[in-house]
């Protein structure tokens, strides 16, 4: 009895985990939670427009990845014009504002650019009036004097630069309707193309890598060009002015009569490879080369540096009332040996007319038949 006692009482204590073990002994293995989590399946097949009510053309219906409502890209304002890539949410999810706080977002930020933010923004050179000619190369044409025997050529339509607001308050207004708008995108403004070292070089962009060739610009018709490019250093815009329309977002319209074959605008942005952006969700970028070999075709993204025809948007080709719309064309010029894409007046603009031109100028790809 007392061997047993003894025996007991010098047997060591049982061995208890320590508080640390505890802790972790409590929680499930990785490997056991997914093997019997539970599969959880959302059913969207019976998902409807929250606008229209309507769950018809399902494979227009756009899903907030937030709240799980669903819209139709035609419905959205401004509407969708394609399916976005990634996590796409609603309005009321977005961090951007609805179209209606976007108007008097956009009215508050163009009140708040100043004169000399203006010429910031834009880089202008800053010059006395008296030491500007303005000589149109229109006007050198027409005192060149003939000599010699008159030879008949066809008439070829030439170029005519773009005619600025006389008005130095509405110049003023018109950029600052473009630098509120640039501002709101978080984009730079550029008067030139833009080759980035992660993106494709200068050198790749050269017009004889067109294939089938590629239309030179004349000599008249790049003096055209050149005096445009100066009349932008120094402030003389072109007399467009950028506004929000809750249907069509951001567009153009013209703040004074623009004639045909008028050189409106380049369009400018960063010089890319069309094969590093074929997964972009940019919807304005613009072909600059077509080339022979696919992987050297480039494309203008202007995502984060562009111009004014950022803003100008497209017609729909599927309807004829909207094709009536275009008054603008898209040409590729080779100039100097590069290619430069030049949008340029069809007809005559009246002041306060919308400026629209053809998406499908080359490659007829591009799905427009969901544009306004």
């Amino acid at each position: 009895m007392a061997d047993r006692q003894s025996t007991s009482a010098s047997s060591p204590p049982p061995i208890r985990p320590s508080p640390s073990r505890r802790r972790v002994q409590k929680y499930r293995s990785i490997k056991d939670i997914i093997d019997n989590a539970a599969v959880v399946v959302h059913d969207y097949n019976d998902a409807v427009c929250d606008q229209c009510g309507s769950g018809d053309r399902d494979h227009q219906l756009l899903l907030c990845d937030k709240c799980d409502k669903a819209y139709h890209m035609l419905c959205l304002r401004p509407i969708v014009v394609r399916v976005p890539i990634g996590p796409w949410y609603c309005p009321a999810c977005s961090d951007h504002p609805p179209p209606l706080r976007s108007v008097i977002l956009f009215s508050i930020e163009i009140s708040g650019f100043t004169q000399t933010k203006i010429f910031d923004f834009f880089k202008i050179k800053k010059c006395s009036a008296s030491s500007v000619k303005r000589i149109s190369p229109q006007d050198s044409r027409r005192r060149r004097r003939r000599t010699g025997a008159i030879v008949h050529h066809k008439k070829r339509r030439r170029l005519l630069p773009y005619t600025p607001s006389e008005d130095t308050k509405s110049r003023l207004e018109q950029m600052r309707s473009l630098a509120s708008a640039l501002t709101y995108l978080s984009m730079e403004f550029s008067d030139d193309l833009t080759y980035s070292f992660d993106m494709a070089p200068r050198r790749a962009n050269l017009a004889m890598f067109e294939n089938g060739g590629m239309q030179v610009l004349s000599k008249e018709d790049t003096k055209t060009l050149e005096y445009c490019r100066a009349m932008l250093k120094r402030g003389e815009c072109p007399p467009l002015l950028v506004v929000y329309d809750s249907c069509e977002g951001y567009t153009v319209e013209a703040d004074g009569p623009i004639k045909d074959m008028t050189l409106v605008t380049e369009y400018i942005g960063d010089v890319d490879f069309i094969k590093n952006r074929k997964h972009d969700d940019c919807d304005s970028m613009m072909t600059l080369l077509l080339a022979s070999n696919p992987s050297k075709s480039l494309v203008i993204c202007p995502d984060k540096r562009g111009n004014i025809a950022r803003f100008i948007n497209g017609i729909n080709n599927f309807t004829p009332d909207a094709k009536k719309k275009q008054n603008l064309k898209c040409v590729r010029y080779s100039v100097y040996g590069e290619c430069r894409v030049l949008l340029v007046a069809t007809r005559d603009i009246a002041k306060g007319e919308r400026l629209y031109y053809d998406y499908n100028g080359y490659e007829h790809e591009y799905p427009t038949h969901h544009f306004v």
